[in-house]
């Protein structure tokens, strides 16, 4: 439907350009309740969706405000444009040589040029550009009611939002993430005459579903946030309701003695539960402190959505603090339903952890075996074996680089054998969550080695992105070996991510791994570890099939370390590229001089170093090399030189023939790389890539003058190979940290 800009009263008598006028504009989109993870989400993408399309459509505003709340999403517009501006249109059409005949009349490529721009032909400009002169339609096409755009420009903006699954509801054919039942589009003081999600727009929203439950009518967009809070008990703004509910819980808990535990996901979680948030303090037995602190963390943050609340030693105490969606005549009676809530669940994990302490954490590795971790993978003991012999491999070898690490292998080898038997216990079966965790303090409990405890806990770290890494050396190896058997095992089963899929978390294992090596400086030869961990996954499909007297099921093809390797090497690129606190020098290695880019960062990826800690010191020394006033002319000369090689379509002599160079140029290349090649090739033998590239730096004027000087593809043959072979030789001895000819320059 269009809105007449005369009847709405959008456009005012004046001198003033129509397009320039302005009023606010609202929109809100009332629904059952929204999903509360996924709010701020939602928030955030139909704001930045309208944003766009009012950009695209050139509808000038002022500043956007989005509001968001269990029943409602938001966008309050101010100073919106009442219409696009007008626009030139300039066409061109026919020549004027098949314009007009000889006697200089219209011919019907001229009559229908101008039909289509519904213009007379006399009304055509004519205009000589460089091929000949040619007829031109130039006019004016005026821009559109922003009131008749705005509806599409909403609904585009909901049909784009991030929703996996939207529902039906009623006898319609609209389709959203929750039912709708109101919709608000006011633009100044109009009612934008839309159907949106098959509901007509209007001017009327709703209030607190309990205080406030009859229809609000808005006298205007500014007045919305105003009208929610103080006729209909919502607190509309987002981040306002956050700042809200953070001041008045850190109030009560005080109150109580204590300061409240807030994460983030918790509090964000919780503000897109409620619309008029009341906090209140309520109490559990002492008795259940005794339980682990993440169990009693885990019943009341994940499951009650409570703040647990810790005394200023970090010990908890025995209460916490509910958000409630209602201003209770009788609070009491809501904390008494709190509490009574909590309890058995509380109740339920004391006994659960009482009855998985009857019996070791050992005990339930044998269990394990009946487990399945993947079909064509076998059991979690398999899993566990695997992982077991792959941490023995990388204790060895760390044993081997550091003396300061003499029972690794015997830590590792331990913590492998428990680290996945806590997923059978009772409390990780009520709280999943907990994996790890809960195996450290049943190993504890039962007398296991203290860092081998820890480890069964950090062999899941990092679990995500910004995650703590292990911080014990049986930890860091048993992380390291859990994530490559994961990569391994799902890659030979030819089950590798593909698009937005990854049910099996490799790209989380992958980054995972990179973190681990690279911020704790660990130089692990990763593709040997691949080989072993692939050679490790197909004895056990290899034995199971065997077991079962069955074929060995088809795998991946040969290669699959290779193809990890390189998968491991592209969320090295991520890591580098999308944070820019890693490319600031945050790994725990000296800063680079320069940001991180692409071609850096593919410059290093065409050495294929053995491993992430190498890559990164080639990364590092690279990006300081660059800031060098030598480095400019040095890159062109290796893009240069590569082009050169490829170009010439014959291979160079491995040696270079030192009584076949002719010119002084090439004679004193010759001469700077023999001086330097030995030195270049120590620092670079000990990863020393700084000094590497240092010496490399100093070759500037011969190679500058030797492209000055000589002409590398003489007429004469053995001139010319002496010369590609001395090209040959400078690009392999810079091709030893990186190839600068994939650098601009």
């Amino acid at each position: 439907m269009s809105l007449d800009p005369r009847k709405a009263g959008l456009e005012s008598a004046g001198t003033q350009p129509r397009h320039s006028q302005k009023r606010d504009f609202l929109v809100e989109i009332g629904t059952e309740e929204l999903p509360p993870k996924a709010l701020r989400l939602l928030q955030q993408a139909f704001t930045g969706g309208l944003v766009s399309g009012l950009v695209k459509a050139g509808l000038q505003h002022g500043e956007v405000q989005s509001f968001a709340t269990p029943r409602r999403l938001a966008v309050l517009v101010s100073r919106l444009a009442t219409r696009q501006p007008d626009q030139k249109i300039e066409r061109r059409g026919p020549p004027l040589n098949t314009a007009f005949d000889a006697e200089g009349l219209p011919t019907r490529a001229a009559q229908a040029f101008a039909a289509s721009n519904k213009a007379a032909v006399e009304a055509l400009q004519r205009r000589e550009e460089g091929k000949g002169t040619f007829l031109y339609y130039v006019g004016i096409k005026p821009g559109a009611a922003a009131a008749e755009l705005l509806p599409g420009l909403v609904q585009a903006a909901l049909d784009a939002l991030p929703v996996p699954r939207r529902m039906r509801w009623g006898a319609g054919d609209a389709q959203f993430v929750r039912p709708v039942h109101w919709i608000v589009m006011l633009y100044g003081k109009d009612i934008v005459p839309a159907s949106i999600l098959d509901i007509a727009a209007g001017n009327l929203t709703r209030g607190h579903r309990f205080h406030a439950p009859k229809a609000l009518r808005l006298s205007s967009p500014s007045a919305y946030e105003r009208t929610l809070r103080e006729r209909g008990h919502v607190v509309a703004n987002f981040e306002a309701r956050r700042a809200l509910i953070r001041e008045r819980v850190t109030a009560i808990a005080e109150s109580l003695g204590g300061r409240p535990l807030m994460a983030d996901a918790l509090l964000d979680e919780v503000t897109a539960l409620v619309e008029w948030p009341v906090p209140l303090a309520g109490r559990f037995e002492e008795r259940f402190l005794s339980l682990p602190r993440e169990v009693l963390i885990s019943t009341l943050e994940d499951h009650q959505r409570y703040f647990p609340v810790e005394d200023a030693a970090g010990r908890l105490l025995p209460c916490f603090v509910a958000v409630a969606n209602i201003e209770s005549r009788d609070p009491a009676k809501v904390v008494e339903g709190n509490q009574r809530v909590v309890r058995p669940r509380l109740a339920d994990a004391a006994f659960f952890w009482e009855q998985d302490r009857k019996s070791p954490l050992a005990a339930r590795a044998e269990e394990l075996t009946k487990v399945t971790f993947q079909a064509k993978l076998g059991s979690l003991g398999d899993k566990a074996r695997r992982v077991a012999g792959l941490a023995v491999d990388i204790a060895a070898a760390r044993g081997q680089a550091d003396a300061r690490h003499p029972n690794l292998v015997t830590r590792a080898r331990r913590a492998a054998e428990l680290c996945k038997c806590d997923l059978l216990t009772a409390v990780v079966g009520e709280f999943p969550e907990l994996q790890g965790i809960m195996g450290t303090y049943y190993a504890l409990a039962d007398g296991e080695d203290a860092e081998v405890a820890t480890a069964i806990r950090e062999h899941y770290q990092p679990r995500g992105a910004g995650d703590e890494l292990p911080t014990t050396e049986t930890g860091t190896t048993l992380a390291i070996a859990d994530k490559l058997d994961t990569l391994a095992g799902i890659f030979a089963i030819g089950e590798k991510p593909t698009g937005t899929k990854d049910p099996f978390g490799l790209r989380r294992a992958a980054i995972g791994t990179v973190r681990i090596l690279v911020e704790k400086r660990l130089d692990l030869d990763l593709p040997r570890l691949l080989d072993r961990a692939v050679a490790l996954v197909r004895a056990d499909i290899e034995r199971s099939a065997a077991a079962a007297g069955k074929p060995t099921p088809a795998l991946a093809s040969e290669g699959i370390a290779a193809e990890i390797y390189d998968y491991v090497l592209e969320r090295l690129r991520a890591y580098y590229l999308e944070r820019p606190d890693v490319s600031a020098g945050a790994s725990g290695s000296e800063a680079p001089a320069a940001s991180i880019t692409t071609e850096m960062f593919d410059a290093v990826l065409a050495t294929r170093p053995a491993s992430p800690l190498d890559f990164d010191a080639r990364l590092r020394a690279l990006s300081t090399f660059l800031t060098m006033p030598e480095a400019a002319s040095l890159t062109a000369a290796n893009k240069r030189v590569a082009n050169i090689l490829r170009k010439a379509g014959e291979s160079a002599p491995s040696q270079v023939d030192r009584g076949a160079l002719d010119a002084m140029a090439e004679r004193q290349l010759f001469e700077a790389l023999r001086e330097r090649g030995d030195g270049v090739s120590a620092a670079t033998a000990r990863k020393d890539y700084a000094t590497s590239l240092t010496l490399l730096a100093q070759l500037r004027p011969t190679v500058d003058a030797f492209f000055e000087q000589v002409m590398v593809m003489d007429e004469n043959p053995k001139l010319r190979a002496n010369r590609l072979a001395l090209l040959a030789q400078m690009r392999a001895l810079f091709a030893g940290i990186a190839d600068l000819s994939r650098l601009p320059g």
